[in-house]
């Protein structure tokens, strides 16, 4: 098990799920996050399952900071694991995505990942040792019109991560991609629309661990939702198409 521990997106969600789940005596977990109020909460989990928490109110969207504060933490404690987690979502119910909210989407989930895989990435890769998740979402296995910059964002970490492993591999890192379904955070709560196989975080936190425990290199949940994705990669680009306009569409950010 992994001793030190670094969670972007600790907050809420899978994140905090995440924090509990791997926290135990001797694990000092890094909680990064832009809500300290929040970052505390999940504080206080980690404590009642006897680990240490530091928590970083960090926007992941601020590349300076959170180079400066993830060299700090690998000086001071060589990381074990680090889990690119930060994530935004956002729909176009009413009308088409803004400029805005393109921009929002992708500067957190591209830029936010880069800015937290790329400062421990070479320190791993020196000492040959260390693991690491990029969350990413079945989401990114198609593209569809109720949430182009979500499933655009959500595809490009997720190849990466995969073109990625397999170089990382070569100096002692393991790295993996977290595919999940729906999962019951206050990011699908402003869905307003089934969601089939919802699972809580508390069991996805579960899946992640054991997937990552054996090195897996795509770790995607549940497995209906794995089945749905590759079938819709499979489909003629006219059916998605049409499909896509029937969809129910999540709002748009505020």
């Amino acid at each position: 098990m992994p001793s030190t521990i670094v969670i972007t997106g600790a907050s809420s969600g899978i994140g905090r799920a995440l924090a509990a789940a791997y926290a135990r005596p001797g694990a000092t977990l890094h909680l990064f996050g832009r809500d300290a109020t929040r970052l505390e909460a999940t504080a206080a989990a980690v404590a009642a399952h006897g680990g240490t928490a530091a928590i970083h109110a960090v926007d992941v969207c601020d590349a300076a900071a959170m180079a400066a504060a993830l060299t700090a933490i690998d000086a001071a404690t060589p990381v074990d694991l680090l889990v690119a987690n930060a994530g935004i979502s956002a729909g176009t119910r009413g009308g088409g995505e803004s400029d805005a909210q393109t921009r929002a989407v992708f500067a957190v989930n591209i830029d936010g990942v880069l800015n937290t895989v790329l400062p421990l990435l070479a320190p791993m890769r020196a000492r040959r040792k260390g693991q690491i998740a990029i969350v990413s979402s079945v989401a990114g296995f198609r593209g569809f019109a109720g949430a182009p910059a979500y499933c655009g964002s959500k595809a490009a970490v997720r190849v990466w991560g995969e073109g990625l492993r397999a170089e990382a591999a070569a100096d002692g890192v393991a790295v993996s991609v977290v595919c999940p379904g729906f999962v019951e955070t206050p990011m699908t709560g402003a869905n307003g629309f089934p969601m089939p196989f919802l699972m809580q975080p508390d069991r996805a936190a579960r899946i992640i661990r054991k997937g990552l425990a054996r090195n897996r290199g795509r770790i995607t949940f549940p497995w209906q939702m794995a089945v749905v994705g590759w079938f819709l990669r499979a489909l003629p680009d006219a059916l998605v198409d049409r499909l896509g306009r029937r969809l129910p569409r999540k709002p748009p950010q505020p």
